[in-house]
């Protein structure tokens, strides 16, 4: 996972799918901030709203000039298919499916359709575990979630032991 954060965060134009509107809050929010205080040029995109955090908010992702690089998907989960088909239809080669504590945007069928059309998915997390998007809170998250994944990783290699 640290090669394809790395590699996503290299990219500079990256759009944020399911930022709120004006007096909303969601986890996109904060990640679209994020990323333009560090410097990305990141594009808003709510079909809901005109502007979000003071700039200019887009419907869809064909409606970014000039396109982007990649896109994070921080929408409901029953959105994040009809973003990922857009991604593949205009030739985004790198998303990001937001997922926290919870569900996030996690969508089963939008990560395959997405590695079905050669896009570099990234199933889960959050950018701002990672690389120069990143703060405290989020890097301790990235480190209990690989303690998990590797507590995971060892009950399955056990199980699989045991059974012989």
């Amino acid at each position: 996972m640290d090669e394809a954060a790395a590699d996503f965060l290299a990219q500079k134009r990256i759009a944020v799918a399911g930022v709120a509107r004006p007096g909303g809050e969601t986890s996109a929010n904060g990640i679209y901030r994020r990323l333009r205080q560090r410097g990305y040029q990141v594009f808003a995109v709510n079909p809901k709203a005109d502007e979000v955090e003071g700039d200019r908010c887009y419907p869809n992702l064909s409606a970014v000039p000039d396109g982007v690089d990649a896109v994070v998907i921080a929408t409901a989960p029953e959105a994040a298919e009809e973003v990922m088909a857009e991604c593949a239809a205009i030739g985004v080669k790198r998303v990001w499916i937001h997922r926290g504590p919870g569900a996030g945007s996690y969508d089963e069928a939008a990560v395959a359709l997405g590695r079905k059309w050669g896009i570099r998915v990234i199933p889960g997390g959050c950018p701002l575990m990672y690389g120069p998007a990143s703060d405290g809170g989020h890097r301790l998250m990235r480190r209990i979630f690989s303690i998990r994944r590797l507590r995971s990783a060892s009950v399955v290699a056990w199980a699989s032991r045991s059974r012989r």
